[in-house]
């Protein structure tokens, strides 16, 4: 009897120390009122699955707790009934039935209105950020003292160079001035990555901004402040993979929670091994489960916890902080069923949500796979109602820096648009000029102002959501092609004693003002125009006199866009347009401001975009 009690008080003078050594349970709360009302919490700790949680709270319920091979995960699922109230659900973890200690679950509160909140659509346009490179509104959170990478410097291209969530807040009237009513940014969570750090791809901690970016609440706050000025903010999700500095990876959770786990096989990229009838399954494999990168181990959303983590953390980010809209990272590369689930459960929690999915390949058909209503010949079908329209990228450059004797140089991005058929809701993609991953748009005309401006024009009045990257409108350039580094740039006037500003203007050229000017009133023109957001598109194929030619129209307004990239003036006779317009009509110019009548012929001056709007 004496050794039996021994034996107990050994055991709870181990188990007494759990208080301090279960570090998580993720989520760290809920909300009542949810669709996705049963909840799967991931807990972590010293011997965590050695002992029994249990509570008592009115309208939740226990429906499973469940042990991986990892002794320090205990895994349990409740259901919060409709009929719950918000409230501190008490988790009592017992062994041998005594109580070794407690936790509270907060359950809270939905904001009104949050699951019928609005979400980024043609109207919008999207400012693409990198925090870290956009500007340092807190020099007090540069170097964190508990993480990897402590360096901070602007001389090296891969390195973290001080960007924060306060420096956008203080420069979210800049943002506004230029037009924009959303803001994406590259990922916000936590990096706690040796190097490299600076992008924010290689998550450790899911539930957590990252010290040197800020807070939890600090980013409650951008959302909040940019939302008083008309702007929402579109969250960037990775599903696919994670740093292998996550608590999760460095302790493994299970052999079957990651992919690879021993070999580390890396990706093959070959994404058309979804779609080819010849594909071998070891291809397949490679391409879905291989990791992004020796640093990034690719997640397993078969694994059905897996699943359940991903999901309950994209819906927990969405109420946490109140944003406007998702982004999803490297989509295609993440398990096919996983993904039909995880865009219904979005969408089901939020109707009127958007999501848009990188698919970066410039294959309509692999692209319009994807999106939702979709009808694939093999049956498969998804959610997701954006995508990125990376042909319309490429094409659009090809448009400017190739030319061809036997047709226009606009055929490239004639044909891009004339694969829409594709795509069951072909204006819901997204387009950009430039972005992260892609070379500056300045750099890759060469730096030719006439065609940039063209170009953006172009962007402005096309079918879809446009997106813009910070510095495109003041002709920020890489000077070396490919290099990630240059490609995120710092924005001028974004630090201290920057020489240049574009906030301000000081030290800009006269060319990058001019380009500036000219960015921001189109886009603020276009903020209003529901002809440009929602109205029916129309393109002319176009001919050897390398004009492209396009309408946006409704029932009560019609814009006809003329884009010029001859070095000399073209006369275009209306006679080949009466499909679209009269040959006598009247309209306005709104990138020059002129009104004019045009009688059979219409003068376009060399190197000319024309937004023309018909009276």
């Amino acid at each position: 009897m004496k050794k039996t009690i021994n034996l107990l008080l050994v055991l709870l003078l181990h188990f007494s120390s759990f208080a301090q050594t279960i570090s998580r349970i993720e989520p760290q709360n809920w909300w009542v009122g949810m669709k996705w009302n049963t909840v799967t919490l991931l807990i972590y700790g010293n011997n965590i699955s050695e002992l029994q949680p249990s509570f008592n709270y009115p309208g939740v319920e226990l429906i499973k707790k469940e042990k991986v091979e990892n002794k320090n995960y205990l895994f349990f699922t409740i259901k919060i009934d409709p009929t719950a109230k918000a409230g501190n659900v008490k988790i009592n973890f017992r062994f041998n039935n005594k109580i070794i200690l407690s936790k509270d679950f907060p359950l809270l509160d939905r904001e009104k209105n949050s699951a019928n909140r609005s979400s980024f659509t043609t109207k919008d346009a999207i400012l693409l950020i990198i925090p870290d490179r956009f500007s340092n509104g807190d020099a007090n959170n540069d170097i964190v003292p508990n993480m990897n990478e402590k360096t901070v410097d602007r001389t090296i291209e891969d390195k973290r160079h001080g960007g924060d969530i306060q420096g956008i807040i203080n420069h979210l009237d800049y943002i506004k001035s230029l037009g924009f009513t959303q803001i994406w940014n590259t990922p916000l969570i936590e990096n706690n990555q040796p190097e490299y750090s600076y992008h924010g791809y290689a998550a450790t901690d899911f539930y957590k901004i990252d010290p040197r970016f800020g807070t939890n609440e600090q980013f409650k706050t951008l959302v909040q402040e940019a939302k008083k000025r008309g702007i929402g903010v579109i969250w960037d999700v990775v599903l696919n993979h994670c740093g292998d500095e996550n608590y999760f990876i460095k302790d493994l959770l299970s052999k079957d929670w990651i992919h690879f786990p021993d070999t580390k096989i890396r990706c093959n990229f070959q994404k058309s091994t979804l779609f080819d009838p010849y594909a071998t399954k070891i291809d397949k494999k490679e391409y879905v489960d291989g990791w992004f990168d020796r640093h990034m181990p690719d997640l397993n959303q078969k694994n059905p916890l897996m699943a359940k983590f991903l999901i309950q953390n994209t819906i927990w980010w969405v109420e946490y902080a109140g944003i406007s809209g998702l982004r999803e990272d490297t989509f295609s590369y993440s398990d096919k069923d996983f993904l039909t689930k995880w865009t219904k459960a979005i969408l089901d929690e939020y109707p009127n949500f958007n999501i848009v999915g990188e698919e970066m390949t410039t294959q309509a058909d692999m692209v319009s796979y994807w999106q939702i209503d979709k009808v694939n010949r093999d049956g498969y079908k998804c959610y997701l109602p954006t995508l990125m329209d990376f042909a319309l990228n490429e094409n659009v450059v090809k448009s400017f820096s190739y030319s061809n004797p036997w047709y226009s140089s606009w055929r490239d991005t004639y044909q891009s648009i004339a694969q829409d058929y594709h795509f069951p809701h072909p204006n819901n993609l997204l387009i950009f000029p430039d972005n992260h991953d892609t070379d500056r748009f300045y750099s890759r005309l060469n730096k030719n102002f006439d065609n940039w401006k063209l170009g953006i024009a172009l962007y402005m009045t096309m079918r879809g959501i446009p997106q813009f990257y910070y510095g495109t409108e003041v002709l920020m350039t890489n000077e070396k092609s490919g290099n990630d580094g240059q490609r995120r740039g710092d924005f001028y006037g974004g630090w201290v004693n920057d020489s240049k500003n574009a906030f301000t203007g000081i030290g800009l050229t006269a060319q990058e003002k001019e380009a500036q000017l000219y960015f921001s009133k189109l886009l603020n023109w276009r903020k209003n125009k529901t002809v440009i957001h929602n109205g029916k598109f129309k393109h002319y194929a176009p001919q050897n006199n390398d004009v492209y030619i396009y309408f946006r129209y409704n029932d009560k307004e019609k814009v006809m866009i003329v884009l010029n990239k001859n070095a000399d003036k073209v006369s275009l006779d209306m006679n080949r347009y009466n499909e679209m317009i009269p040959n006598t009509f009247k309209a306005k110019d709104i990138i020059s401001d002129k009104v004019m009548e045009i009688k059979n012929i219409l003068e376009i001056p060399a190197k000319t975009a024309m937004i023309l709007e018909i009276k």
